[in-house]
């Protein structure tokens, strides 16, 4: 028998953020078995309404390649929900979802289905009384999920129109440091916080305009890219607190980043600047994701540079 380092964080503290009254909002869970056939795999999405059958929840995606699912040039992969349960961690009205794993073509990945381990996840208590305080405070969470680090987590803010995402994601951080305070551990940004042979820590972002988001929107998105193209130097400066310093360290071609140096775009491609996912390639409209910005990043100076360079026509760098 072993002990995880968990084990040691206050649960009267995770108690009090449970308790939290969490609005309209539900947290869905959505639980598959990854490549090793045995391990299982989990993330949360905000849904606005509560499931009545699993029917009423939609598709999710993934990044097949941190799962032994796919590769990271083609890593998009979809959750299908297949049965809902009933969540017994952060109750009603939250639910489990099970799903199946398809992959890019819509066919079977494997035998998939459900699970997780004290082995492999770290500080969930933090994330989940993270969740509930942002459902509380009114701070638009979307969603959350463990990263490929040990005790390496993201959150989603959005969508939101303008610097709204800013005003959002800061008081997200700010209540992040606070709870981190009540369990005694402190929280990083920083976007390569342990060197070697580990991941980074981005802030991705995920920018579209309405004309992008219609039947066609697909030109749109690609005449964005091409200005993004143009404007790679620009773009790094302002998407960390060093102009690109601290993004230097993690943007090195591997650990699914780009290299600093080039720009380069794909669909499903987390090893590229900027990732089209796979269902705004099958479906001609949708978003883009600039996968530079790093995870310490400044938010409203990400979405000024998005908006000069993509909306505004600006150039140079």
């Amino acid at each position: 028998m072993s002990v995880a380092v968990s084990s040691k964080l206050n649960k009267a503290v995770r108690e009090q953020y449970l308790k939290l009254p969490q609005g309209d909002k539900v947290q869905a869970t959505y639980v598959w078995i990854d490549g090793t056939g045995e391990c299982l795999r989990s993330k949360t999405k905000t849904l606005d309404f509560e499931p009545k059958t699993v029917q009423d929840i939609p598709e999710w995606d993934f990044d097949g390649s941190s799962t032994f699912q796919s590769e990271g040039s083609n890593s998009d992969m979809y959750l299908i929900p297949v049965r809902m349960f009933r969540d017994p961690f952060t109750l009603d009205p939250n639910k489990l979802v099970l799903c199946q794993v398809l992959k890019y073509n819509r066919k079977p990945a494997g035998p998939y289905y459900c699970g997780v381990g004290a082995d492999k996840t770290f500080g969930r208590d933090i994330v989940e009384a993270h969740y509930k305080a942002c459902f509380y405070a009114g701070v638009t969470i979307s969603g959350t999920n463990a990263e490929v680090m040990p005790s390496q987590w993201e959150f989603q803010v959005g969508t939101c129109e303008g610097i709204e995402l800013g005003d959002h994601l800061w008081i997200g951080r700010y209540i992040l440091h606070r709870i981190c305070e009540d369990f005694g551990v402190v929280a990083t940004f920083d976007p390569k916080p342990i060197t070697g042979n580990w991941n980074g820590a981005g802030c991705h972002a995920n920018f579209s305009t309405e004309a992008m988001r219609k039947e066609g929107g697909i030109k749109y998105i690609e005449e964005a890219i091409e200005k993004l193209s143009k404007r790679h130097q620009y773009h790094i400066s302002v998407y960390d607190p060093k102009r690109g310093q601290d993004n230097s360290r993690r943007l090195t071609g591997l650990h699914e980043t780009s290299t600093i140096h080039d720009f380069s775009a794909g669909i499903a491609n987390r090893g590229a600047s900027i990732r089209i996912p796979r269902g705004t390639g099958q479906n001609g409209c949708g978003y883009l994701e600039d996968r530079r910005p790093a995870a310490n990043c400044d938010p409203y100076a990400v979405t000024e540079a998005l908006v000069r360079t993509c909306i505004l026509n600006e150039t140079g760098n």
